[in-house]
């Protein structure tokens, strides 16, 4: 299967691209500047996602097979910091992406968010539970949702996903990476003993997306997650534990979103997913937070400050 793939070299983007050409596929990854290898892509392409016009020709060009939209300004706070961008990247790039996907009979994957939910309700969220997006990025992957599946009825696949482990190409996206990038350069990093996540790695999302890919019975949305859900706080400590580092090298502080006003109106308190109809029908297993421990690597940047301890 040729796969074009946008947003390749990002963290589940890099994780896809390994994934399916470990399954025989062709991928073409799209990227924007990023000049570093990208293993497992048969080509890499350096295009900007929010010309709408150069997108096009580029992906006519490719003519896939399939699409997966990895692409997007995943971060709240860069979402509000530069919404104009967030909105090309988050709602107008895939809603292109599944006209063309229609146009050309092309399956296309599409990665939105637990976050679409309040967060206010009992959890778990089931796929049909009702959204209710309370920030700016939240509200743009409602709307994505919404155009893809009205623009390629026929062909596409949407996945809600969690917050994401793993390790990225540059050492510096994912959750352990942030937290070790704060500790390397002495901060503490606050985290919340009320948020909770139900965390996977971005490799077992790719393990998914792929062979979703090659099951031509799948449509619709979808949740995928982990099997634990955590609060943020708890995940921290255990990502410390797991690296043995102690309290005096890896400080972490507590903090409640519920006691800041401003931060409990934008930030979700328990996004845990009812990750049914797919989880007993797929052979991609659900991962426990301890199976997800044992794939994290130290971030290179931190490696020096890691072993001076």
């Amino acid at each position: 299967m040729k796969i074009l793939l946008t947003g390749a070299s990002g963290l589940l983007g890099a994780a896809f691209a390994q994934a399916a050409t470990r399954r025989g596929h062709n991928v073409i990854g799209m990227v924007g500047t990023f000049a570093g290898h990208i293993p497992g892509l048969a080509e890499k392409r350096s295009l900007d996602l929010t010309d709408e016009t150069g997108a096009t020709s580029a992906i006519l060009e490719v003519f896939p097979d399939a699409i997966v939209n990895c692409a997007a300004v995943s971060e709240p706070a860069r979402c509000e910091a530069d919404p104009a961008r967030a909105q090309a990247l988050n709602v107008a790039l895939p809603a292109l992406l599944a006209r063309l996907a229609h146009h050309l009979s092309a399956r296309i994957i599409h990665l939105s968010s637990e976050q679409v939910f309040d967060g206010a309700d009992t959890a778990p969220y089931a796929v049909k539970s009702t959204v209710n997006p309370i920030n700016l990025y939240a509200r743009q992957k409602v709307e994505s949702e919404r155009l893809v599946h009205a623009a390629a009825p026929g062909f596409a696949i949407t996945l809600r996903i969690p917050l994401l482990t793993g390790n990225s190409l540059g050492g510096n996206r994912s959750l352990h990476e942030r937290l070790f990038a704060d500790w390397a350069a002495g901060r503490t990093p606050q985290v919340y003993t009320d948020e909770i996540r139900q965390p996977c790695t971005a490799a077992n999302v790719a393990d998914l997306m792929v062979e979703l890919l090659e099951r031509n019975d799948v449509r619709g949305v979808f949740h995928w997650a982990g099997a634990e859900a955590l609060s943020r706080h708890e995940l921290a400590r255990r990502i410390r534990a797991h690296f043995k580092l102690n309290d005096t090298a890896a400080p972490l502080e507590p903090v409640s979103r519920a006691a800041d006003p401003r931060a409990a109106a934008k930030r979700q308190a328990s996004l845990a997913l009812d990750l049914k109809p797919l989880a007993g029908t797929v052979k991609t297993p659900i991962e426990t937070f301890d199976a997800q421990l044992d794939q994290l690597i130290l971030p290179p940047a931190c490696r020096a400050w890691y072993f001076s301890g």
